[in-house]
């Protein structure tokens, strides 16, 4: 949960009540949910998603106040909701627990098998750039994945998930971020490889998702400083498919 920063209540089901049978895994869910809530191990944020008339079911989570003490860290999370967040920061971080909840359900299906995953800011990684300036790289997600065949070859890939409410340069900016990391070498010493960056991209409407996706690959491909190889870019659910296959779809 914590990791996720906000999750809603059928990706808390997902990720902790899998092994429940269907039929009484809502119940449950629900059940257990409420008793945390009333000991403010959760809370809730205003906005629900579906209104008000999808009662629990539309609630968005996060740590609560007594939650947040049960962690060992510097600073109090829960500190930080003073204010509702924005519903792009919150919608930004639930389709990043979307794609993450795929991965790990495509693990447990035996579709794939992940050998390491990380949301941000576990994913992120910081260097030193141009004049021995601190950066910092921040990936969405970072996984790790193996073959199935005897090889038991292991690829990674940093996952960056776009719904639409960027601009196409802004985009440019973050795959140069990219290169200038991978310019570095840290990543390489550190992992063996550079991994491959994932673009999942969608929009208000299939048809300006696919020009988005469109217009961020061309954006790539005329850019000389960008090694086009370095990147892939798909919808949401063509992302398993490609990471399945191992970077071809």
């Amino acid at each position: 949960m914590d990791e996720h920063q906000f999750l809603t209540t059928r990706q808390i089901e997902i990720l902790h009540f899998a092994a429940i049978a269907p039929a009484a895994r809502d119940r449950i869910a629900r059940r257990v949910l409420a008793r945390l809530r009333g000991l403010r191990v959760l809370d809730t944020l205003e906005r629900r998603i579906g209104g008000t008339r999808a009662g629990s079911r539309g609630f968005i989570h996060h740590v609560g106040v007594a939650g947040d003490r049960l962690f060992d860290r510097p600073t109090r999370r829960s500190a930080r909701l003073r204010y509702e967040p924005t519903t792009r920061f919150v919608d930004h971080r639930l389709a990043v627990a979307d794609t993450h909840l795929r991965l790990l359900t495509a693990a447990r299906n035996g579709t794939l098998e992940l050998v390491d995953h990380t949301v941000e800011p576990g994913s992120w990684r910081r260097y030193a750039g141009l004049g021995s300036a601190r950066r910092t790289l921040k990936p969405d997600l970072f996984a790790e994945t193996a073959t199935s065949d005897a090889s038991g070859e292991v690829r990674a890939w940093f996952i960056e998930i776009d719904l639409g409410s960027e601009h196409i340069p802004t985009l440019l900016t973050k795959c140069r971020e990219y290169e200038a990391y991978r310019q570095t070498g840290v990543e390489q010493d550190q992992h063996g490889g550079f991994p491959l960056v994932i673009w999942s991209m969608t929009a208000a409407t299939p048809e300006r998702a696919a020009r988005r996706r469109r217009d961020l690959a061309d954006a790539i491909a005329a850019d000389r400083r960008l090694p086009s190889a370095l990147f892939r870019i798909v919808a949401p659910d063509e992302l398993l498919t490609l990471i399945e296959q191992g970077g071809t779809i």
